[in-house]
């Protein structure tokens, strides 16, 4: 049985579909906040009810009461799937005490959870690429320096890596951490640049493309992302194992695709799915964003074989047509 926080969300919702297709047990939490539409996260939640093996909590993964209850109502749980934080980098300006809560407490908390739980198997977390924060050498490796954040969302990320290892080294608990790039897909999250842009363009408006558009990222389709969920989760760390840190039984892996794309032509495939273009503002760089994202993978092929085959040419007029059918619209204003 698997404890999967933030199922409501994008990533969660997916990985909940992807582990209960495989039979598995599932327990869902989340909080359901306002960062953004509601609707959509229950939209999500209401397919993941329909399923059978799933059970929802609507709880807040900080509320330690809360969390140990769900625990110690299901003695089966023996996996952990740590999805849940608050997402993005320019909220962290304007919104950062949300931060320390969702991503400082909520990780703390379910790291003394996995702490008491005899028989754990696998502690398996989100992290980001923004914990690369400003290196410069392309590609990002694990094996890279991750001590110069560019933002607070970045820097609560980095600390969930190492409060996990700590809890790891201490506890000898089986931990991994996935740092994601650019995850986009059916069912996404309306902050990111690729859901925003096409609902701009649909609706006839400019869009805002930052650092005049000199810029690059590992666009991650949402289906390879879960499929390396899913193989990880089924190969713990040991002590002193392949790529564990400090003799502690916890790994960090990058999930990318391996190709950093120019925002350009993220924007131009877009507009070629959508059928029409449209206006672009360019501005300056904003606030704690980087110029570009781009994964090694190695690791991850070598261990738990991640092999991420989606280019943005099939991938973003997947997304759009899913866009479509959700929000009932058939072509651009």
């Amino acid at each position: 049985m698997i404890l999967l926080t933030g199922a409501a969300g994008f990533i969660g919702f997916h990985t909940a579909q992807a582990l209960l297709a495989a039979g598995e047990q599932v327990i869902g939490v989340d909080n359901l906040n306002e960062y953004y539409d509601v609707t959509l996260k229950k939209a999500r939640l209401e397919q993941l009810e329909k399923r059978d093996g799933f059970t929802f909590y609507k709880a807040d993964i900080a509320d330690r009461d809360a969390m140990q209850g769900i625990m110690d109502a299901h003695p089966q749980i023996d996996r952990i799937i740590h999805l849940a934080a608050q997402a993005g980098v320019r909220h962290s300006l304007t919104h950062p005490f949300d931060y320390e809560h969702s991503n400082l407490m909520g990780p703390l908390v379910l790291l003394e959870l996995a702490r008491h739980r005899e028989g754990l198997k696998h502690f398996v977390y989100a992290s980001s690429s923004s914990v690369y924060g400003g290196n410069t050498k392309q590609p990002f490796s694990i094996d890279d320096q991750v001590n110069a954040p560019v933002s607070l969302y970045a820097a609560t990320k980095r600390a969930g890596e190492l409060m996990t290892q700590s809890y790891s080294y201490l506890y000898n608990i089986p931990a991994t951490g996935l740092r994601f790039f650019t995850v986009y897909g059916p069912w996404g999250r309306p902050d990111m640049a690729y859901f925003s842009f096409t609902r701009d363009i649909l609706a006839g408006k400019p869009i805002t493309v930052f650092n005049q558009g000199d810029m690059k990222r590992d666009f991650t389709w949402i289906d390879d992302v879960v499929s390396g969920i899913i193989a990880v989760l089924g190969h713990p760390p040991v002590a002193h194992g392949p790529h564990c840190i400090h003799d502690a039984p916890h790994r960090v892996f990058n999930l990318g695709n391996n190709r950093a794309e120019s925002l350009l032509y993220f924007i131009e495939t877009i507009e070629t799915a959508l059928g029409v273009r449209t206006e672009k503002i360019m501005a300056p760089m904003a606030p704690g964003d980087v110029p570009e994202t781009y994964a090694d993978i190695d690791a991850s092929k070598e261990v738990f074989g991640y092999d991420p085959k989606t280019p943005l040419s099939e991938g973003i007029p997947q997304f759009v047509e899913w866009y479509r059918s959700f929000y009932g619209i058939e072509k651009a204003a």
